[in-house]
């Protein structure tokens, strides 16, 4: 115990304090590099949320002890452990998190339905009828949010003339919504909801876009349908073209342009036709008719005339007359053709097709690239794929040009680097490039420190000072060519480092002693040889002190 406390009053109260600093230093660093190193991976629990969902969420994920982090100006993004995530996102699911600040149509599970209002239930209806179809239009893949303001007309009872309901979604986009999914959500809406129409119903994006206008014209609307027709219809056609075109002369060296043009007039023609040569008996009706008459005879009036039996017997006796008539009535239906067409608006009225080819490169003698034209032969059989592509009819007015001309652009021979079969195993994601950066500069700091300071510092504990040759030997009371004595405590020579100062001043001393010693041996020998003359120079010393 005495040798460590010596060793360590020999070091003083400066360099004892330097040392507690630096390894309180150390400490910290190396506890700072052990808690990064072990804290969990951090991933995206949810984004883009509300600031009522986001404080939800944390909420209940402190109550269960879960490390959370926010991210965005106003915690919109709130981070997790990334091992974790899927289990918490079906937890917080269970719990009705986020709710994306709406409700659907578990509002009427809470509260007492005997108690509400008629008017109080048909404003939950209709924030539930809200809420649900928000809900259904998030479920498209670029909508990351969505609100739904429905204005449904009240019922009376002696009103004739029912309003018609309305709507108005705004939707937060990742991306764009292509015409189609646009009308897909008015369609939807529209199902949903008791006699609203598609046409009456708004849409507009975050930035304050409209892509559906909900109070618009039948016109209007017909218009705007005939034009996204008239685009969708060019775009199919030019890819069309540009795969044909790119299976020939290759992917890049062909440029499509379509146009066409839509008639928008909607034309409704009706024709009916007679045919006298052709008759069908549609129906015969025949009658026939007898009838039978007697006159009287010409009798006086008389008593006799009145007596019974008198009649009969002048009714026999007078004139008779039959009638026969027959009558047949047969009609006649001539054949009648009668023929309703109507044209709808959007008929393809012409087609415009310019397609332009760039020539073929060979390699020319110094190696680079010549250009040489196409030949005729080539570009005709082009166009004839190019107007089989299109459906091409010469009656309606339809043009296609195919045109060979030199590229601005030469071709580049595409070099398809061999991909390694490490590089292609590993293909790590953008946070784990994050997390293997910051682990890399975690362990070149690490590294700096211990050679910058824990190297020297153990080196300095581990290595035993010496003294200088010549202050050791004034502190004893010897001469300046004197030997160094062993330090009481200190440790043999053969513990020194090598390379330490005090073993480079302990050799010096064993040289500096062995050469003193020499000198020694030598004037002993003069002295023992010429005694009288050393008493003369020893007393010349001591007549000049």
């Amino acid at each position: 115990m005495k040798p460590v406390l010596d060793l360590v009053a020999k070091f003083g109260p400066a360099r004892l304090a330097a040392m507690g600093a630096v390894t309180l230093t150390l400490v910290g660093f190396f506890a700072f590099v052990i808690l990064r190193a072990a804290r969990p991976e951090m991933g995206v629990l949810y984004a883009d949320l509300s600031m009522q969902d986001a404080s939800a969420v944390i909420r209940d994920l402190e109550a269960r002890g879960i490390r959370t982090e926010t991210r965005g100006d106003t915690g919109q993004t709130v981070m997790a452990p990334r091992a974790d995530l899927a289990r918490l996102r079906m937890d917080l699911a269970g719990k009705g998190l986020p709710s994306a600040g709406g409700v659907g149509y578990e509002i009427f599970d809470k509260g007492d339905a005997f108690s509400s209002t008629s008017f109080v239930q048909g404003v939950n209806h209709l924030r539930a009828l809200e809420g649900e179809l928000a809900r259904s239009i998030r479920a498209i893949g670029r909508v990351q949010a969505a609100r739904v303001h429905l204005v449904i007309p009240e019922k009376r009872l002696f009103n004739r003339d029912r309003e018609v309901p309305s709507a108005a979604i705004v939707l937060k986009l990742a991306g764009e919504l292509d015409p189609g999914q646009v009308r897909a959500v008015r369609h939807l809406v529209a199902s949903a909801v008791e006699g609203l129409k598609p046409e009456r119903i708004s849409i507009v994006d975050e930035r304050g876009r409209l892509l559906a206008d909900g109070a618009a014209s039948e016109e209007g609307e017909a218009r705007r349908g005939l034009d996204e027709r008239q685009a969708g219809l060019e775009q199919r056609l030019r890819a069309q073209v540009e795969g044909i075109m790119a299976g020939i002369v290759g992917s890049g060296r062909a440029r499509v342009q379509v146009a066409a043009e839509l008639d928008a007039n909607r034309v409704e023609s009706r024709s009916e036709t007679f045919d006298p040569e052709s008759r069908v008996v549609r129906s015969t009706q025949t009658r026939s008719e007898m009838q039978a008459s007697q006159g009287p005879g010409e009798t006086g009036v008389s008593v006799g005339n009145e007596l019974p039996g008198a009649r009969e017997n002048q009714q026999q006796t007078g004139t008779r007359e039959n009638t026969n008539k027959n009558e047949e009535t047969t009609n006649y239906e001539i054949s009648r053709v009668t023929r309703t067409e109507v044209n709808e608006g959007g008929r393809i009225k012409r087609l415009s097709v310019a397609v332009v080819i760039d020539g073929t490169y060979a390699p020319g003698p110094d190696g680079k690239p010549v250009y040489a034209p196409r030949p005729q032969e080539e570009l005709d059989r082009m166009t004839a794929l190019v107007r089989t592509a299109i459906g091409y009819d010469k009656a309606r007015g339809d043009q296609v040009e195919v045109v060979n001309l030199r590229f601005a652009d030469s071709p580049v021979p595409a070099e398809i680097a061999e991909e390694g079969l490490l590089a292609s195993l590993l293909r790590p994601t953008k946070e784990e490039v994050l997390r293997f950066a910051e682990l890399g500069v975690l362990a070149l700091l690490t590294l700096v420190v211990v050679l910058a300071v824990v190297r020297p510092l153990l080196r300095q504990v581990i290595t035993v000072e010496v003294a200088p040759a010549e202050l050791a030997a004034a502190g004893a009371g010897l001469g300046p060519g004197s030997a160094v004595p062993t330090l009481p405590g200190a440790a043999p020579e053969d513990a020194l480092l090598p390379e330490s100062p005090a073993h480079r001043l302990v050799e010096f001393a064993k040289v500096n002693g062995k050469i003193q010693a020499e000198t020694i041996e030598r004037v002993a020998d003069i002295v023992r040889q010429n005694p009288a003359e050393t008493a003369e120079v020893l007393r010349g010393w001591i007549n000049d002190r």
